[in-house]
């Protein structure tokens, strides 16, 4: 099982895991520096001294997340070689994400709104585009090749953040279906509608896959 990430030690990092883990639970409205500070045992001057405000804090959150999602995404790619792997390593790092790093999940995904409409995260915006451009250039590469059927890669790419965006909805970790099960059943589904052989994808391939991704998030 995958285990959280090695976080550097110091004050700063401390307040911006304090500022995820709030509003992964309440929500970014929600969250004020008064709140952070009595956790964390300090003043709410220290807050200001290492962030200033509260959208500062926002947009480190935006843009770490995003940044760790493309080494991931990129160590996958590195390590796989066909359309179809790549595309269901990405959903199974999605998932497991929702279980494994769930704060930093739940506070980037409740909150992609401000991802649209900040100008202080522009940068985020970016990393972000550079992603959807990652998961489009894999579908388009396996409708070149044959591996899924003809369509449009931005439509079918969709597919995929479809199947995970609004995972931290409903999705409970600590339920009786784990990580693996509903990663699966997401590959299934998107699959489904990709692969233009849709019994390439075995049982097999996807333990494969799952085991794959979790050395490529641990690393």
């Amino acid at each position: 099982m995958l285990t959280g990430m090695a976080r550097p030690s110091g004050r700063r990092d401390e307040i911006l895991d304090a500022f995820i883990r709030s509003v992964a639970e309440r929500g970014y409205e929600r969250t004020n520096f008064g709140d952070i500070a009595s956790e964390l045992g300090m003043s709410k001057g220290t807050i200001v001294h290492h962030f200033g405000t509260k959208d500062q804090l926002l947009r480190e959150l935006q843009e770490r997340y995003m940044r760790q999602r493309l080494d991931e995404a990129q160590r996958i790619l590195a390590a796989t070689d066909q359309p179809a792997d790549r595309v269901a390593a990405l959903i199974y790092a999605a998932v497991f994400y929702q279980a494994y790093h769930r704060d930093e999940a739940v506070a980037f995904q409740r909150e992609i709104l401000h991802l649209r409409e900040s100008p202080a995260l522009e940068d985020a915006r970016k990393l972000r585009a550079e992603y959807s451009a990652l998961v489009t250039g894999v579908v388009r590469d396996g409708m070149a090749d044959g591996t899924f059927r003809p369509g449009d890669a931005n439509l079918m790419a969709l597919m995929f953040y479809g199947s995970v965006q609004w995972m931290w909805t409903w999705y409970d970790p600590t339920g009786r279906v784990g990580p693996e099960e509903i990663a699966a059943q997401q590959v299934d589904l998107v699959m489904g509608g990709l692969l233009s052989d849709q019994g390439r994808f075995s049982l097999a391939k996807r333990d494969e896959i799952s085991a794959l991704v979790q050395r490529c998030l641990a690393a």
